[in-house]
């Protein structure tokens, strides 16, 4: 792995607050970003937060129930600096890539419309990765990685072993009818090695170089443990 010098992270979460035009809200899992924003920081490493279009971030409704707000996530709700920020993110297109030693997409359904044919997210991803660094995604935040390009134009994640939400995982959340496409086969289209963990809804993240996936919510810590010592070993 080449070494990558000590810069920021850039965090990017999505706009969309719907399943497409339907009125079933979606949004961030914000348990995805926050608990890898609490390891990230408390590492030492800082965090900027961006999305597609700028502005508003809309929270999954079910991210905010009581089986999902932890004592991490229950401190950044109750950061009313914090959670200002997600009403004013900067679009992704005004950050740098060169300031960035990691790029960590984070998930919740709302990621589906508006991360994979975004052009700033493919050339902000593209560009961390050309120049030495991680990219990385949690649940539905790898569909940013369904486009994304390596230097020779190849998809990628070909030939690659990644995870991100199941299609079961789909199933069971009651929500497979009113997606517009099925992640798992989506990368695995793109030639990826998909794996996922044999009890859905369980922790389960992995690691091909400085390509690095995390499957679900509950995911979210795993891969941040991943992304962080894939960090240490350049400094």
């Amino acid at each position: 792995m080449g070494k990558v010098r000590r810069k920021k992270i850039l965090a990017v979460v999505t706009n969309q607050g719907t399943y497409g035009v339907s009125e079933h809200r979606t949004g961030l899992w914000l348990g995805e970003l926050v608990h890898f924003y609490d390891k990230a920081v408390t590492a030492g490493h800082t965090v900027e937060v961006v999305s597609p279009a700028g502005g508003e971030v809309p929270l999954d409704p079910r991210s905010l129930g009581r089986l999902f707000v932890d004592r991490t996530v229950r401190t950044y709700l109750d950061d009313p600096a914090f959670m200002d920020d997600l009403k004013s993110t900067r679009p992704v297109a005004e950050a740098d890539p060169d300031d960035y030693s990691t790029i960590f997409f984070t998930g919740g359904h709302g990621t589906m419309w508006d991360f994979p044919d975004s052009a700033d997210v493919q050339r902000t991803g593209d560009a961390v990765y050309a120049a030495g660094g991680i990219v990385s995604s949690v649940c539905h935040g790898a569909c940013a990685l369904i486009n994304l390009r390596d230097a020779d134009g190849n998809p990628l994640v070909q030939n690659r072993t990644v995870t991100g939400f199941a299609t079961i995982e789909e199933r069971l959340a009651g929500v497979k009818s009113r997606v517009p496409f099925l992640l798992e086969d989506e990368l695995r289209a793109k030639g990826a090695k998909y794996v996922r963990s044999t009890v859905p809804m369980t922790p389960h993240a992995v690691r091909d170089g400085r390509l690095i996936t995390g499957q679900n919510p509950v995911s979210t810590k795993a891969v941040s443990d991943l992304i962080l010592g894939a960090l240490a070993e350049t400094e």
